[in-house]
């Protein structure tokens, strides 16, 4: 099993048991409770309005047209009574198109009933599937970071699309079949009983057979769905990773091996999904036999007891029309079931996101208004219990409107002390502060609304660099956001283009350069005006000369706000207030620039290896234009 299908199988919930499964399915119907009753009602009606039909031909027959042809003319008390509504024996017998007419009027009232039936059960079916897509969709926008880690993307789509589609067809259809199989099924038994119980028993022989036949190709179905589904989530993710890294496919000529690597993952699908309709074909086959043989009991008792003038007529009709009736919703119980199975595992892989537990703001957390101190007091921090702490005893102070560089190799813990610092991890030990207050006090919804981040790989939306620039502030004027476009260096850029600022930029701002996206990125950032601001190794994709524009026009404006500064390059450290050298998650050395320069350790040693690499390549550059 490859990695992704664990990964897959790890986040696929076991489907639950059968109470589990009721009260899932019960909670799902709030709001809508009362138009499934409705639609409940409308069935039962339906039912009884489809036999009432056939009831009235089999009396007209018996008690009318060939009276006298069974047992003495014996007619059933419900025949009788059919009778009396018609107008009585003798009144049917110069009319008897009145019957016909009857007959006619109760089957076109049931089509009525009918239509109510999934109209109602189809609205309320609809409004649910909405309900659970937008709390899905809520859901995901409010769950913490750590969900996300181990998570694919595609999986979680499909779990928002595909397996609602499959809640939804189940509410919409099954869920009011099984009561319309159940009232189809029960509502004829009285009648049958008192016009023939041998008939009965021969029309009902073979229906234990059929629902345990049903009930097994469920539990059989509902493993094979479980499957199909994981593949068909594992497909989706194939294909969202690969369009969003498309660069990097093409950069590296990786089409042939991800088209190998999508053939293989739809073969998977394709093959699961072929055992899924194997499995449906060979029901519908059987439960079709069992179905005909059920039928082919029904004449062949029925022709030996009218031939012994045992039976009227009518009733050998009456007996073959509701078997004909019943036991194509009793083998559609197969087709529920079926659609359960579905609808179970459908419904454990959403409830497995709308269980997990969102980040809430607690009562003790209250709004703050940040001007920018940040304080790390001895702060310890491991992603995952039991492994090497990621941050241990980091400790470091930031006035108001200081600028911070946090310098050091990958995995030093750099990212990690501003993901701590928005409250995407909470830290396991020590105290961070803001403004002196513990952060822990802070709701991250006022923390994260006064800070903003520029990552190195920016995210853009598929929309126009006006919309993309004050997604953060929304009412900004076009001199503020000329002004932050301007301090990021971009301005010009934009100016350039053919429509400005109207321009779209495509899905994840694939029409710009990777320099153009992090200085919008930035300019979105200084659009919000924070208190404290991130940049996250953001202008590694700028020019050595733009970034030097930028750190100036940002040290012009340091008195708007806190800067935190990740970069490999010390020349974008250099002017920093304060610099945190990180290694191994420890801070090694704290200085500015100058201070550090003059003493032995990390931050000299990488000062030097980078100036050596300037003047090589100075020096390269010179012999290149003298020759």
């Amino acid at each position: 099993m490859n990695a992704s299908a664990k990964q897959t199988d790890e986040h696929t919930p076991r489907p639950p048991g059968f109470r589990a499964t009721a009260r899932m399915l019960f909670r799902e119907l709030r709001g809508q409770r009362l138009r499934y009753f409705s639609a409940m009602l409308a069935l039962a009606v339906a039912s009884l309005l489809l036999y009432a039909g056939p009831l009235v031909v089999q009396a007209t027959l018996d008690g009318v047209v060939i009276p006298g042809a069974a047992d003495g003319g014996e007619l059933s008390a419900a025949s009788r009574l059919t009778l009396d509504a018609l107008g009585g024996e003798a009144f049917l017998r110069d009319n008897v198109w009145v019957a016909a007419l009857a007959a006619v009027a109760l089957t076109a009232l049931a089509g009525f009933f009918t239509y109510l039936r999934g109209r109602w059960s189809g609205q309320a079916a609809e409004a649910i599937a909405k309900r659970v897509r937008d709390e899905a969709y809520d859901h995901l926008q409010r769950l913490p970071m750590s969900f996300y880690k181990n998570r694919q993307t595609g999986d979680l789509i499909q779990r928002c699309t595909s397996d609602v589609e499959t809640l939804r067809l189940f509410l919409s259809q099954q869920v009011v079949e099984i009561g319309r199989a159940l009232a189809m099924f029960l509502a004829p038994l009285p009648l049958m009983l008192s016009i023939d119980w041998r008939m009965t028993l021969a029309a009902v022989a073979l229906l234990p057979i059929i629902f345990a036949f049903s009930l097994v190709y469920f539990l059989r179905v509902k493993s094979a769905f479980k499957l199909k589904d994981e593949a068909e989530g594992d497909l989706i993710a194939t294909i969202q990773e690969n369009l969003a890294g498309i660069r990097v496919v093409r950069a590296f000529a990786r089409q042939d091996y991800e088209i190998d690597r999508f053939t293989e993952k739809n073969a998977t699908h394709r093959r699961l999904d072929r055992r899924l309709y194997v499995l449906m074909a060979r029901f519908w086959s059987a439960s079709d036999l069992l179905c005909m043989t059920q039928k082919a009991a029904v004449v062949v008792v029925g022709g030996v007891l009218v031939a012994r003038g045992e039976l009227g007529v009518g009733a050998f009709y009456f007996f073959l029309t509701a078997v004909t009736l019943f036991t194509f919703p009793l083998r559609m119980m197969g087709r529920i079931l079926t659609d359960l199975g579905k609808a179970i595992v459908a419904l454990a892989r959403l409830r497995d996101i709308l269980e997990e537990p969102i980040e809430t703001d607690l009562p003790h957390e209250r709004h703050a208004d940040l001007r920018g101190g940040v304080v790390f007091r001895n702060v310890g921090f491991a992603h995952d219990d039991g492994q090497r702490p990621t941050l241990s005893d980091v400790s470091f102070e930031i006035e108001p409107g200081q600028t911070l560089a946090l310098l050091g190799p990958s995995g030093a813990g750099k990212t990690t002390i501003v993901e701590l610092l928005l409250r995407l991890h909470e830290h396991d030990t020590g105290r961070i502060e803001l403004d002196g207050v513990d952060l822990r006090d802070v709701r991250r919804s006022s923390l994260r609304a006064q800070m903003a981040v520029v990552m190195q790989e920016p995210f853009l939306y598929s929309k126009k660099i006006r919309e993309n620039l004050t997604i953060g502030r929304p009412g900004a004027t076009e001199e503020e956001m000329v002004e932050a476009a301007s301090v990021a260096a971009v301005h010009e850029s934009i100016e350039r283009f053919e429509r400005g600022y109207d321009t779209s930029v495509g899905e994840r701002g694939v029409t710009l350069s990777g320099g153009q996206r992090q200085r919008v990125a930035l300019a979105r950032a200084l659009l919000q005006e924070p208190a404290v601001l991130i940049l996250d190794d953001s202008l590694s994709a700028v020019d050595m000369e733009t970034e030097s524009m930028i750190l100036s026009a940002l040290k012009d404006r340091r008195a708007a706000h806190t800067t935190i500064v990740i970069a490999h390059r010390l020349s974008t450290l250099m002017h920093a207030d304060k610099v945190v050298v990180l290694d191994q998650g420890r801070v090694v050395q704290v200085g500015d620039h100058e201070t550090l320069i003059a003493q032995e350790g990390l931050y000299r040693r990488l000062w030097t290896i980078q100036n050596e690499g300037v003047d090589e390549a100075r020096v390269s550059g010179e012999g290149s234009d003298h020759g």
